[in-house]
């Protein structure tokens, strides 16, 4: 059961906004209720739901007492009393505490495991798994940094997307994805397992993260690539060291002026995720066994493409549709590990 007061509070917020904004704040004000308002609004109508479902059943069982509305009031209580578990959980759904950062675009980095050359090749095929995907969704995919092997394998790339909720839809992403295939260059018909990491990180603005310029290294050297690509004469490329995390960024466009903006934004989001796990960690001592715990070092999620299967390991979920998944159909996986994040907050809060 749900404490009528909380429910009385929140509504109670939610109709001092409503009534602030039409009286029209002043100044900046405006703003801050007006987002107040709109991350309140879901959750008053499902308190709304939840309590009109009550107030029909309270009306049905007094129509009980009635002979002219008694057979009526027999017939709409079990229905009531049927809707009723379904609303609770809406209503607890909805009174979740938001994570901040569900709504911001995000940073997507992939690099190659263990492996070798195939390594790198899935590191690609992930790569444009997460690129359909986004394309799916109306995202925008910019690419930051990227090494290509000659093989048309990944060393390393950094991209930033841009859309509606997309770390919400990513932030479970991040870990050691393994597959298992016979690679191209086996000549034996072997089956070969590598794996590859890959890190969601929210972007973070300067309102998220401080950073004070005297922790930064900042050093030009000459941009380079595979197969020409990025290269040019002069000292364009940026490194950017935070000094005291040892955090580096590299960025290698061919202006330097970009190359030091697009590495101060990676920075940001990289610092951000640490002081996000931190704050984590020292929550809950438990976290970095729950899913989405951003641990980096953890075995997430198996491809095997002999057997067409993909197994996510966090959730026990496999799917015998592996075609579909690396061509970017990725809901159904998704939505299974936000359910399962959301039924983990709901038991560690108690509801």
């Amino acid at each position: 059961m749900i404490p009528s007061h909380r429910l009385e509070q929140i509504t109670q917020r939610f109709q001092f906004l409503e009534a602030s904004m039409a009286d029209g704040a002043a100044g900046a004000d405006i703003a801050t209720l007006a987002k107040e308002y709109s991350d309140l609004k879901p959750v008053v109508d499902q308190i709304n739901a939840y309590r009109q479902i009550l107030s029909d059943m309270t009306e049905a069982e007094d129509m009980l007492a009635d002979p002219d509305m008694e057979e009526l009031a027999r017939e709409e209580l079990p229905r009531l009393k049927a809707m009723l578990p379904e609303a609770e959980d809406a209503l607890q759904l909805a009174l979740l505490p938001k994570d901040a950062a569900d709504a911001k675009p995000a940073m997507l980095e992939i690099r190659p495991g263990t492996g070798g050359d195939e390594a790198a090749l899935f590191a690609a095929d992930l790569f444009r798994m997460y690129q359909r995907y986004a394309e799916a969704r109306g995202w925008k995919v910019d690419i930051i940094e990227e090494q290509i092997t000659e093989l048309g394998g990944l060393k390393e790339i950094v991209a930033h997307i841009k859309g509606v909720n997309v770390f919400a839809r990513l932030k479970y992403e991040s870990g050691v994805h393994r597959v298992q295939r016979v690679p191209s260059t086996e000549s034996q018909g072997r089956i070969h397992t590598s794996a590859a990491t890959v890190a969601v990180l929210p972007e973070a603005e300067d309102v998220d993260i401080k950073i004070d310029p005297g922790d930064l290294r900042i050093d030009t050297m000459r941009a380079s690539g595979s197969g020409g690509q990025h290269v040019n004469t002069t000292d364009s490329a940026v490194r950017i060291t935070h000094l005291p995390t040892g955090t580096m960024v590299t960025s290698s466009e061919k202006s330097q002026h970009r190359n030091r903006e697009i590495a101060m934004q990676v920075l940001r989001a990289r610092l951000y995720d640490m002081e996000r796990s931190r704050i984590d960690n020292e929550r809950s001592a438990d976290r970095a066994s729950q899913v989405g715990s951003g641990d980096r070092s953890e075995r997430i999620r198996t491809y095997n493409f002999p057997q067409g299967r993909m197994t996510d390991h966090r959730i026990n979920l496999t799917l015998y549709k592996l075609d579909a998944v690396m061509g970017g159909d990725l809901d159904e996986i998704v939505d299974a590990l936000t359910a399962d994040g959301q039924a983990r907050l709901m038991a560690e809060m108690g509801t």
